[in-house]
């Protein structure tokens, strides 16, 4: 199982849209996924059409209460569950200063649960406290969205510190798999320099003993379109909702790209999946 953490301490960066439709689209591919929203403000849960009410388990019982994954978990579409959200998570980063190991109560949950899946992607709040902690210990792999924007690149740089940090004390084997540009717009001479410079970074970590000397600029670009911001608003992954527009064809890429080199299914397997 690939245990991917989506994060950002950035905001409205794409994070919870590529978490959400990233896990859709490699169900659609025929993979087993399950999305854990680690925001408080659910909008993974609300994207994927489940209301965040607080009356039912969510992933604040997991992490404070000590729930089972398996009470949490819920089918949401076809090789597609969702370990949700709601506001009572927001109480989970003062409730757990002064519990011994909370950087690893969802490493520890995940190793008690029975059941397997080729993917879990881990949708992050924009922070970096304890539950985006919790988060990247429990993870083998960081995808970083990023607007094209230079302030941006200059959040990526605390962003990767922290990522190595972790590594260093908590979880050796965490890597960045890559950094994804959202909300993209291949006809500004912004975004082209961005990608440029962003491009050369990585490449000056090659070989050093950080975690991102492997990472990658994801070749698939997320470009901006409208219908990608209106998906949440109907409960649905964008395949739900528009599977014939643009933002579910770039979606539908990423995983693509992020299966190539993979040991498992063959690509003449994975396009009859999609067909």
């Amino acid at each position: 199982m690939r245990r991917i953490a989506v994060i950002n301490q950035k905001g409205g960066v794409g994070k919870t849209t590529t978490s959400v439709n990233l896990s859709a689209a490699l169900a659609r591919l025929g993979y087993r996924v399950c999305l854990f929203d680690l925001d408080p403000q659910a909008h993974a849960t609300t994207h994927l059409g489940l209301t965040p009410t607080g009356d039912g388990p969510s992933m604040y019982d997991v992490l404070v209460n000590s729930r089972a994954l398996s009470e949490v978990r819920r089918p949401v579409g076809e090789n597609l569950w969702l370990a949700g959200s709601d506001i009572d998570l927001a109480a989970a980063e003062v409730e757990l200063a002064g519990v011994i190991g909370r950087e690893v109560i969802l490493r520890d949950a995940l190793e008690q649960d029975g059941e397997e899946y080729d993917y879990l992607l881990m949708d992050c709040g924009p922070s970096l406290g304890v539950l985006t902690l919790n988060a990247l210990a429990a993870a083998q792999e960081v995808l970083i969205p990023l607007q094209p924007h230079f302030l941006a690149l200059h959040g990526l740089g605390k962003l990767l510190e922290t990522t190595a940090l972790v590594s260093r004390r908590i979880n050796p084997k965490l890597q960045v798999t890559g950094v994804l540009l959202c909300m993209y717009e291949s006809t500004t001479k912004l975004a082209q320099e961005v990608a440029s410079n962003l491009s050369a970074y990585l490449e000056q970590s090659r070989g050093r003993s950080v975690p991102w000397s492997k990472a990658r600029l994801f070749e698939t670009r997320i470009r901006r379109n409208v219908k990608l911001a209106e998906a949440p608003s109907f409960g649905q992954s964008i395949f739900g909702y528009a599977p014939n527009c643009p933002g579910a064809s770039d979606y539908l890429a990423l995983a693509r790209e992020m299966l190539r080199g993979e040991v498992g299914k063959g690509s003449w397997e994975i396009e009859e999946s999609a067909a």
